[in-house]
């Protein structure tokens, strides 16, 4: 019975998270009354363990991308604290974003697994900083609140080009992604990564911006970034842990 149970969350889950556009049939943002991703806090386990997306409390990751303003680095740690989100307890990931060395973001992301090993999105607390000072909470969300939806970082299965919501909050969080490639090798400064999974990652809210494209090693997660059209890139540098 509980086997059967996690099949049907998967088959509602997948047939409500993923969608059949292209990039330029998402690329609009309109209302999406139909989205209506299932969430059982009884099909969830307490850790994230996708092995393209593991969340281990401790690990620390440094990337670093030159950019026209300077060098910013990007450190991403897995905390040992959780976060209650629609009953399910998420994980809580730190990413600190510095341009040649001060803070212009700090984000607290919310993950959570599914008993099929899905890794769903359940939101962001954002601080933006300008010149050192605080700004804003521009993009932030939490699921369940005000509307907003969860989406899917990860799929525990990857299926080649299904487009997926990541996340959804009408008018202000609304990324998606496919996986576009399997068994690809990526060499950063920190090392050689063999059978890599690449994601073609959009916003349906920045429809002229280029598509990022993200590569993830099993058993550690995301080691590059790239921008399509573009000289840019965010490379690991070290992992700790």
């Amino acid at each position: 019975m509980i086997l059967k149970n996690v099949l049907v969350f998967m088959l509602v889950a997948f047939l409500v998270a993923f969608g059949s556009c292209s990039k330029d049939d998402c690329a609009d943002s309109q209302f999406d009354e139909n989205y209506n991703p299932v969430i059982d806090p009884d099909n969830f386990v307490d850790s994230v363990t996708n092995v393209y997306f593991p969340l281990r409390p401790g690990m620390v990751y440094t990337y670093q991308s030159p950019t026209e303003d300077g060098l910013e680095t990007d450190v991403v740690t897995v905390l040992s604290e959780t976060k209650m989100i629609l009953g399910i307890k998420c994980t809580v990931v730190l990413d600190v974003v510095s341009l040649e060395g001060e803070a212009i973001e700090e984000t607290y992301d919310w993950f959570a697994q599914d008993k099929a090993g899905n890794v769903w999105y359940m939101g962001e607390d954002v601080s933006n900083y300008e010149d050192g000072v605080f700004e804003d909470k521009e993009g932030s969300f939490e699921a369940g609140v005000d509307g907003a939806k969860p989406g899917i970082i990860m799929m525990a299965n990857p299926i080649l080009e299904m487009p997926y919501r990541q996340e959804y909050y009408f008018n202000n969080a609304e990324d998606w992604g496919k996986v576009i490639a399997f068994d690809v090798t990526v060499t950063t400064t920190y090392g050689t990564f063999e059978h890599c999974l690449k994601t073609a990652d959009w916003n349906a809210l920045e429809p002229d911006e280029p598509t990022e494209y993200k590569y993830y090693a099993p058993n550690v997660g995301v080691v590059k970034e790239e921008v399509e059209g573009s000289s840019e890139y965010v490379d690991l540098i070290s992992i700790e842990g």
